[in-house]
């Protein structure tokens, strides 16, 4: 079974989880690779956007724009409707092609969580050399997913795939989000190893500068404690494992 990201029902029911981890130990992370660019309004683009949470985040922190791109419809009207920006430009993408973007004249890249839900890893290495080909050289392109070394460990909104479980390359896993009123929204995603990423990267073109992959831990004891606070957290497998990965490439 696949997941319908085209889907009106899939797409509200996503809007509904409250991503907590991945603001702070995903996004986090992602937004402090940018900064050291300092043009004014550079342009920063988020293949992948779904409803828009990421690209908004970033544009109230950082002087920068956003080219915001997805291949659900969908997804991309709770974007507008919701999460409309001046420094925002969401845009439909087909055939993976971001044909309406030049060649090297992106400022900076990232996809978040996008990849764990393509099936065909030809369509992956696609989407990467079409993003290198937008980039400036000297770019840095960001790739979050969830951790396939943690899979099957229970974190403090979701679990990816059953514990205990050994999952082969490429192979499906259901996902379970749990959902602000306790309901859980059952997704499906798939197993790529981390060599995979950064074969495909190197395949096109970048460099691999490094490979994070943070927990709790690596969070300042003064700002977990004041974002715990904030979100009202009841944090899990996040203490010790790292639900997430972080893949940190230059052109």
């Amino acid at each position: 079974m696949d997941t319908s990201w085209s889907s009106k029902e899939i797409a509200r029911a996503f809007e509904y989880y409250e991503d907590i981890p991945e603001q702070l130990l995903g996004y986090r992370f992602i937004f402090r690779q940018f900064e050291e660019l300092r043009t004014t309004r550079a342009l920063i683009l988020d293949y992948g956007c779904g409803p828009g949470k990421v690209a908004l985040r970033y544009v109230t922190q950082a002087e920068h724009s956003v080219l915001a791109v997805d291949a659900s419809e969908s997804m991309l009207e709770i974007a507008r409707q919701r999460r409309s920006h001046p420094f925002i430009n969401y845009r439909l993408v087909k055939n993976d092609r971001l044909d309406f973007v030049k060649d090297d004249s992106v400022d900076g890249a990232m996809t978040c969580y996008v990849f764990i839900n393509i099936a065909s890893e030809e369509q992956i290495r696609r989407i990467i050399k079409e993003i290198y080909r937008v980039l400036k050289p000297g770019a840095k392109y960001i790739i979050l997913d969830t951790n396939p070394d943690t899979t099957g460990i229970s974190f403090s909104t979701f679990r990816s795939g059953e514990s205990g479980r050994q999952y082969a390359y490429g192979e499906q896993r259901e996902v379970r989000l749990r959902l602000p009123d306790h309901s859980e929204l059952i997704l499906y995603d798939y197993h790529w190893p981390k060599k995979m990423y950064i074969e495909a990267l190197r395949e096109a073109g970048f460099s691999i500068i490094d490979v994070l992959e943070p927990t709790l831990k690596d969070i300042p004891k003064q700002e977990l404690e004041s974002f715990t606070a904030e979100h009202s957290c009841s944090w899990m497998g996040e203490t010790e494992y790292p639900p997430f990965v972080i893949f940190v490439a230059r052109k």
